[in-house]
């Protein structure tokens, strides 16, 4: 029997994302819940947020993202042959939603799969693709994470309502001759799933006649995502064998400014490190917001192709990956 081999590496070769058009200010915000701009820009960063408008959905941004990350891929169609998709908010469990994306991309005969790994799972679909390449599971892979959380958001949350929001964003990931995905670091803390919840099963929503909204505790994330998640930060760059001076580029998922303070401080970056900071304007995209923070940082010259950057995303399992990648 033959063993399947592949690229010696594989790294990230284009980008591309999809905002939604509805603009949601913290001033909007307050219409439903009892806050003020001030409180929410110091406790998270977030000054605005982005919504689906009518015509858009969970599909319509995954597929807009994914084509511009395949244009600028230049690769030729018939070449990716994996697609992989991270959502919790496609409120379809069959057919999964990537098949459909792959059809529409023209992506034949494509392998496509959906994962559910929250707020990790784009980082969980780099480590998929990569181990997929090097193992000669697939040539060329198509990773997107999208969301449409203000579909699960409770307006009336004062502790969630203004965290949450829609996009996605894509990457092409392929075969190189040099390094350009670190090992990952990755795993579950299953033991504190109620951390952050659905606020009801399926069966019990439809019961109801409402869909479920997500709960959290934020004071119980915030505690584990300074320590824990700042450790396991420090442990991608470590396996990739880089020291915190040789990065360039901190691509943490956009939770909470203050989370990503904390971390900073942990991994003593120096001060040169680009930092993605889209919360501000985009809120907190899960799935999506760190490829979306990608393409910002780098269609806006803050940062630039074949940098180092460490990406780590971590959320509702509980759930967390992280490695370091060579910018596309």
């Amino acid at each position: 029997m033959l063993a399947s081999s592949g690229a010696p590496y594989a790294r990230i070769l284009s980008v591309g994302s999809a905002i939604p058009s509805r603009v949601v200010t913290n001033a909007d915000m307050c219409q439903w819940i009892e806050s003020t701009d001030e409180w929410i820009q110091q406790r998270t960063g977030i000054a605005e947020r982005r919504w689906i408008g009518p015509d858009e959905s969970v599909r319509t941004l995954a597929l807009a993202a994914a084509r511009t990350a395949i244009d600028r891929s230049s690769l030729p169609l018939g070449e990716i042959d994996c697609l992989i998709l991270s959502t919790v908010s496609f409120f379809q469990q069959t057919p999964a939603l990537a098949p459909m994306l792959a059809a529409e991309l023209g992506l034949r005969d494509a392998a496509a799969y959906d994962i559910s790994a929250a707020c990790a799972g784009f980082c969980y679909g780099i480590a998929q693709a990569e181990a997929l390449i090097r193992a000669g599971q697939a040539h060329n892979v198509v990773v997107i994470g999208a969301e449409t959380l203000s579909r699960m958001t409770d307006v009336t949350d004062r502790s969630t309502a203004f965290l949450f929001a829609d996009g996605a964003g894509a990457v092409v990931v392929g075969g190189s001759d040099e390094p350009g995905i670190g090992p990952v670091v990755w795993g579950s803390d299953g033991e504190h799933n109620e951390v952050i919840w659905q606020t009801a099963e399926w069966d019990e929503a439809l019961r109801l006649g409402a869909e479920p909204k997500i709960g959290m505790n934020g004071q119980a994330v915030f505690k584990w995502a300074t320590s824990f998640i700042a450790t396991a930060a420090k442990r991608a760059l470590e396996a990739a064998g880089l020291s915190p001076e040789e990065l360039d580029v901190f691509l943490p998922h956009q939770a909470n400014n203050r989370i990503t303070d904390t971390m900073l401080r942990y991994l003593k970056l120096p001060e040169r490190v680009v930092v993605a900071r889209t919360i501000k304007k985009y809120g907190n995209n899960s799935a999506a917001s760190i490829p979306i923070a990608m393409d910002e940082l780098l269609s806006t010259g803050q940062a630039k192709s074949g940098q180092t950057a460490l990406i780590i995303g971590f959320g509702a399992g509980l759930v967390y990956a992280g490695q370091v990648i060579k910018l596309p």
